[in-house]
């Protein structure tokens, strides 16, 4: 076999190999492993092959934000911050039809904007959100459709992970990345609001809730402006300094997750919300998020090598060049293809395998890598919310304690907001200025 062929049978390999089971780190080094020794006939390069991958990519300083950034989140949400944000979105929203629902997108953008995570989201607001609207008159199928399709803001809206992987891949600023989905997050999160909106007058049915009046007893629809501000206080200091030092220019994202993690780990003691006994599980979870998300890129970063041992790139972006596509029939291919392989894999494993196949063809079209990131992300996003996989609506199953609602309620609540992505999507393709914007201000 000559090193194309081996290079495209390693892709549907792996493909196979994910659907039977197999962890995907462990496919992509197995199949890199292999490919670079039937390529070159020599067992030692493959050998070197997986000990460069791991000196070369984790070892950048760059990395260390991941765990940082992770570490944050993780306090965050044993905080309770993401709690009261619910409560004062609540108050904000509770007297537009389907407020609630509008509230927990609010909710959901806030908390994004410090945690960075997806399933961060999801398994915070499927405990705060879901039962508060259930209680209020919402259906089964909307509350859980509205946490699922919001959670997604997490891997949007800074500083969010997948950002950072997307960067340091295709060695982009990550705090241009940062800044560049500020706008698509807050267009993303309008679009929800909307949608919810329309669905509360147009199929009230489905949607569900009580009139305001019956609402208006709550404490949380009591609140003063002093309520307001003592739970706003710590989620706008912590944006406030880590967004705020990133883009003022002030520290780096690696300083910022630092300082972050310290600052959050501050307002939890204070609000005594966090023991020793907590901390050590935090600092355990970061351990195995940080584990994860590494090894994947360890894995990822040997994959690539051995696509380019196998020069299938090159050849994937000369076999475009000569086909004649305009850039928009180049990113309606990869569209298609990131919402394929959304069914069955996650959104960094998508960047990681995906995002080098089409670098090399993009150079001939002068394509802004800030852009593409931001659709590359929504793009890949979709796959949280659609089967097979769709990983927030499982962690949302898996959190839920309620054996009435099934993953084919949550899946099923969730679709409009895939349909909403994905026409989001389009609008940001079809205008990238949305996403490079406020990168002429010169935000760092």
């Amino acid at each position: 076999m000559t090193g194309i062929e081996i290079g495209i049978a390693s892709v549907a390999l792996i493909i196979v190999l994910i659907y039977l089971g197999m962890y995907i780190p462990v496919a992509l080094g197995l199949i890199s492993f292999v490919g670079v020794f039937l390529i070159r006939d020599n067992m030692d390069m493959a050998v070197a092959l997986l000990s460069e991958a791991i000196a070369d990519s984790i070892t950048e300083f760059v990395f260390a934000s991941v765990p940082l950034f992770a570490l944050m989140g993780l306090i965050v949400s044993k905080a309770g911050i993401g709690k009261d944000v619910y409560e004062v979105a609540n108050f904000l929203f509770y007297r537009i039809r389907g407020g609630l629902g509008i509230a927990t997108v609010f909710a959901n953008a806030v908390f994004a904007s410090v945690t960075g995570s997806s399933i961060a989201s999801a398994s915070v607001f499927t405990r705060v959100a879901v039962p508060e609207m259930q209680r209020f008159g919402f259906k089964a199928r909307f509350t859980v459709g509205v946490v699922a399709g919001s959670s997604v803001l997490g891997m949007l809206i800074p500083p969010s992970a997948m950002l950072i992987i997307y960067a340091i891949v295709t060695e982009q600023s990550i705090g241009q990345m940062f800044v560049a989905g500020i706008i698509p997050g807050i267009l993303l999160s309008v679009a929800y609001g909307i949608l919810i909106l329309a669905m509360a007058y147009i199929v009230p049915n489905w949607v569900g809730g009580m009139d305001a009046k019956d609402v208006a007893g709550e404490d949380w629809a009591k609140m003063t402006m002093w309520d307001l501000v003592v739970k706003m206080f710590p989620i706008v200091l912590l944006i406030t300094l880590v967004l705020g030092g990133i883009y003022g220019g002030i520290v780096t994202p690696v300083e910022a997750g630092a300082l972050g993690s310290l600052s959050a780990l501050v307002i939890a003691v204070a609000k005594r919300a966090i023991n020793w006994a907590d901390l050590w599980e935090v600092l355990v979870e970061t351990g195995h998020i940080t584990a994860a998300i590494l090894f994947l890129i360890i894995s990822a970063t040997m994959y690539n090598r051995m696509l380019g041992v196998a020069a299938l790139p090159t050849q994937f972006g000369e076999w475009l060049g000569g086909m004649e596509f305009t850039l928009m029939q180049v990113m309606t291919v990869y569209v298609i293809l990131l919402l394929l392989l959304g069914t069955i894999l996650d959104t960094g494993s998508i960047i990681l395998i995906v995002v080098p196949l089409f670098l090399t063809a993009l150079d001939a079209y002068n394509v802004d890598l800030v852009w593409f990131g931001i659709v590359t992300v929504v793009g890949a996003e979709i796959g949280l919310l659609t089967p097979p996989l769709g990983i927030s609506c499982f962690v949302i199953k898996s959190t839920i304690n309620d054996p009435n609602i099934s993953l084919f309620d949550i899946f099923s609540g969730a679709f409009p907001f895939a349909v909403t992505m994905l026409l989001t999507l389009i609008i940001l393709i079809n205008y990238p200025a949305l996403s490079t914007y406020l990168l002429q201000f010169g935000l760092m």
